[in-house]
C-alpha cells in the first residue's frame, strides 16, 4: 500500500461524532468531507448537513473567544470542509472515519459503501465504542487496510483516540493512523479490541460506583461530584491509575481492596492477579524501584519534582491551590 502523505479524509455520519472529526482536521489544515450516508429525502440531508456546518462553526467561535486560535482562522477552517450525501467525492479520500449508528447493520451499510468507492490504499476506521473489530472488517474489502479509531467526545477536543487493530489490520496502517493523529493533536494508544477498550471499561466501573454510593447514602450527588472535580480528577489528570498504584505502594491497593472487598460485601474491589504478584515478589512499585514501571531505570528525584509541578500548575489553573497563611 501506498505510504502518500494523507490531504483528503472523510468522516462518514455527520452525527455528533463526524462533525468532530471534520473540525479536527479542517482545523489542522486538511481537505475533509463530511458525508450523511442515512437514507433520507434532499431535503432532509440539507437540513442536517446545515446544522452540522453551524454547529462546527459555533464550536471553532467558541474556540477563538476562549483564546485558542485567531478567529479570522475560522472562514478558511470551515472552507476546507465539503459537506454532502454524496460519496463519489470520497473516491481519493486517503483516510475515512466511519461515525454512523452504533448498529451492525448501519454500520455494515456504510463500510460496504466505502470500501466500494474509496480507493485500494485508502484507511478505513470505524469508531466504534462497542461492536468487534473484526466482525466489523469482515464488510471491508482488503481489510489489512481497516481498524477502530475510538475518539472521546467531544472529538474536537478530547486529546485520546484508543486505535484497535483487527486481526488482519497491517502493522503500518496503524503506524500511519497513529502518525496522522499526532500530526493533528491527538494522543493515540494502542489497545486490543476488546469491550469497552480503555476508558469506557474503567468509566464504566467509576460511574456505577459513583451512582451505587448515592443510592446506599454514602454522600450526596454533588459532594461525590465535588471530591472528583477536586480530588480524583486532578489527582489522574497528573499521573495514570497504575502509576498511583507504584508510587502508593501495590501492597497498600491490596490490602485497602481486601478490606473494602470484606466490608462492603463485594469481591468486586479485590485486586487482580497481577496486583498479588508484584507484591509477593517484591515489586510493589517506587520504593522497591519495580512495579508496573520500572524506577530504577529513571531519575527518581527529577521524576518527584516533575510530578509535583504538574500538581501545581494544574491546582493553580483550577484556582485550587491555597494562598500561605498570614498568621503572626
Amino acid at each position: 500500500m501506498s505510504a502518500e502523505p494523507i490531504r483528503h479524509v472523510a468522516a462518514i455520519g455527520a452525527g455528533r461524532m463526524g462533525r468532530g472529526i471534520a473540525h479536527v482536521f479542517a482545523y489542522a489544515g486538511y481537505r475533509v468531507t463530511l458525508a450523511d450516508v442515512k437514507p433520507r429525502d434532499a431535503r432532509q440531508h440539507s437540513d442536517l448537513l446545515a446544522a452540522a456546518r453551524a454547529e462546527i462553526s459555533d464550536n471553532l467561535a467558541a474556540l477563538a473567544e476562549f483564546g485558542a486560535f485567531d478567529a479570522a482562522l475560522i472562514p478558511a477552517m470551515l472552507g476546507r470542509i465539503h459537506f454532502t450525501a454524496d460519496l463519489a467525492v470520497l473516491a481519493d479520500a486517503e483516510l475515512i472515519f466511519e461515525g454512523v449508528t452504533e448498529t451492525m447493520e448501519a454500520k455494515q451499510q456504510a463500510l460496504t459503501m466505502v470500501s466500494g468507492t474509496v480507493g485500494a490504499d485508502a484507511i478505513i476506521a470505524s469508531t466504534t465504542s462497542t461492536l468487534p473489530v473484526d466482525k466489523l472488517a469482515a464488510f471491508v474489502s482488503q481489510p489489512e487496510r481497516f481498524l477502530n479509531a475510538h475518539w472521546l467526545n467531544p472529538a474536537y477536543l478530547i486529546p485520546l483516540v484508543e486505535v484497535s487493530p483487527g486481526t488482519a489490520t497491517q502493522p503500518r496502517i496503524v503506524d500511519r493512523l497513529r502518525a496522522v493523529l499526532e500530526r493533528v493533536g491527538k494522543v493515540p494508544v494502542v489497545c486490543a479490541p476488546t469491550p469497552g477498550y480503555i476508558i469506557p471499561r474503567i468509566q464504566a466501573v467509576a460511574m456505577n460506583e459513583a451512582a451505587r454510593m448515592v443510592e446506599e447514602g454514602v454522600a450526596t450527588a454533588a459532594d461525590i461530584d465535588k471530591a472528583i472535580r477536586t480530588g480524583f480528577g486532578p489527582r489522574y489528570a497528573t499521573m495514570g491509575l497504575l502509576e498511583f498504584v507504584d508510587v502508593g505502594g501495590g501492597d497498600i491497593l491490596y490490602h485497602a481492596s481486601r478490606h473494602l472487598a470484606e466490608h462492603l460485601g463485594s469481591e468486586r474491589y479485590l485486586s487482580p492477579q497481577n496486583v498479588r504478584d508484584n507484591m509477593t515478589q517484591g515489586r510493589r512499585g517506587l520504593r522497591d524501584g519495580q512495579g508496573f514501571y520500572d524506577f530504577a531505570a529513571m531519575d527518581v528525584r527529577v521524576y518527584q519534582r516533575d510530578q509535583m509541578a504538574r500538581f501545581v500548575a494544574l491546582f493553580r489553573h483550577l484556582n485550587l491551590l491555597p494562598p500561605p497563611g498570614a498568621f503572626d
